[in-house]
């Protein structure tokens, strides 16, 4: 019990300080280097899918049908892909610098993190799937918390710190410590097989499984980095550091989503359309459908409530000009949430298929929307762009729902089975 409730709790500090780091960067940093901030964390979680390809989903699932003595030789065979993911990725993603998206200032900090939060990242994984979660949290805590807080306390402190370089140092270190700690970590599970040659049949025969369903993720995420740098091309650097506080505050609410409703319901969801338990998957779907709506009311009026408050503590007037943005950000993000629960549906009852379509036919409908109200509103053209790529996939998503029930498909995978 006490390893529950201090998982727990670490999972929720890891939560709580990722929320407040957004609004100490916003009151510590001019609102361009927030913009700057935000075009960084954007492209570096876009470019960890590239790395990574989502492998991970068929490793995991193939380690846990091995032995221990086999665990050296699949974790080999990945290292093996890794590296020539690295070797291939890592200079393209020079174009990046070479386009001008980012200043060639920032090269070795995006490198570096892109680095660190990987490898954190692929043993985070693995940490969870060998059921060492108490490990796995304090990493993760180590490499999203710990290194926020300690910022946020080193500028209030010392106000020449109060720089981009003092925030993706406090990164970096926070990277290495967590890695530092898991390292040992891994090398105790006693794990055989490391002199195996690397199998390229099977990395071929895992990128099969994992390449459909990344397309789908990499078409989604794309629409949370995208619209950072189409922001800030029709707007300002400084508007966008406001579009990055205000997309901070209202994704919180999909944060909150994921850990207290989604991870519980869905592989309760899971369970019982494999048990063909009609009964309990339309009872987690009720809950779901409840509680999403639920949230999503009391957030909405939470930020009617504090923003105002919010921003006079802040100080900048850049964040009062631009304060509409937060509710036209908060549409999106709560359309967003109602579309996971036809999304869990679909995937509990493994039906992969609409759920890559909506989210490819997602972009565009997003391009189009902020291209066609540019000329509008340069202000709210990307907000109402996410807006119509959500409200489709919510759509395409419950038709598809609707339209299985109605035929009466059962359990189908359109894919190859990967987890969530």
């Amino acid at each position: 019990m006490f390893d529950r409730l201090f998982n727990l709790g670490l999972r929720g500090a890891t939560l709580g300080s990722k929320f407040v780091l957004i609004f100490f960067l916003a009151r510590f940093l001019d609102p361009e280097d927030v913009g700057q901030y935000g075009l960084m964390v954007a492209s570096i979680l876009y470019a960890l899918y590239l790395l990574g390809l989502d492998f991970y989903a068929y490793s995991t699932r193939e380690l846990l049908r091995r032995d221990r003595s086999d665990w050296g030789a699949l974790l080999r065979s990945q290292c093996a892909l890794t590296l020539l993911l690295y070797a291939t990725v890592l200079p393209a993603l020079l174009l990046v610098f070479y386009f001008e998206f980012l200043p060639w200032s920032l090269a070795p900090w995006f490198y570096l993190l892109l680095v660190v939060e990987h490898l954190n990242q692929e043993a985070f994984r693995f940490l969870v799937a060998v059921s060492r979660q108490l490990t796995a949290s304090v990493a993760l805590f180590l490499r999203q918390g710990l290194w926020a807080v300690a910022i946020i306390a080193i500028m209030a402190l010392y106000p020449e710190s109060r720089t981009l370089d003092g925030v993706f140092a406090a990164w970096v270190l926070g990277g290495v410590a967590s890695l530092a700690m898991t390292i040992p970590v891994l090398r105790g599970l006693g794990m055989g097989g490391w002199r195996t040659p690397a199998d390229w049949g099977w990395i071929k025969q895992g990128l099969v499984v994992a390449v459909p369903l990344l397309i789908g993720t990499l078409a989604l995420r794309s629409l949370f980095t995208v619209d950072r740098y189409w922001y800030m091309e029709l707007n300002s650097l400084s508007a966008l550091g406001a579009y990055v506080l205000f997309a901070g505050l209202a994704g919180s609410l999909m944060t909150f989503l994921d850990a207290g409703v989604y991870s519980f319901s869905y592989p309760a969801m899971i369970r019982a359309s494999h048990a063909g338990d009609k009964a309990s998957f339309t009872k987690e779907v009720r809950r779901m459908v409840i509680l999403t709506l639920v949230l999503c009311i009391l957030f909405a009026g939470g930020g009617f409530v504090l923003l105002e408050p919010m921003l006079a503590w802040i100080g900048r007037s850049t964040y009062t000009e631009y304060s509409a943005l937060f509710y036209w950000l908060l549409l999106p993000v709560c359309l967003y949430a109602l579309g996971m629960i036809p999304h869990y549906m679909l995937y509990a009852r493994g039906h992969d298929r609409p759920i890559v379509y909506s989210h490819v036919a997602a972009v565009f409908a997003f391009g189009l929307t902020v291209a066609g109200l540019a000329r509008v509103s340069s202000e709210f053209a990307v907000p109402w762009g996410l807006s119509a790529s959500f409200l489709m996939i919510f759509f395409w998503k419950t038709a598809a729902v609707w339209r299985i029930s109605k035929n009466g498909i059962d359990i189908q995978t359109s894919f190859p089975r990967t987890v969530h």
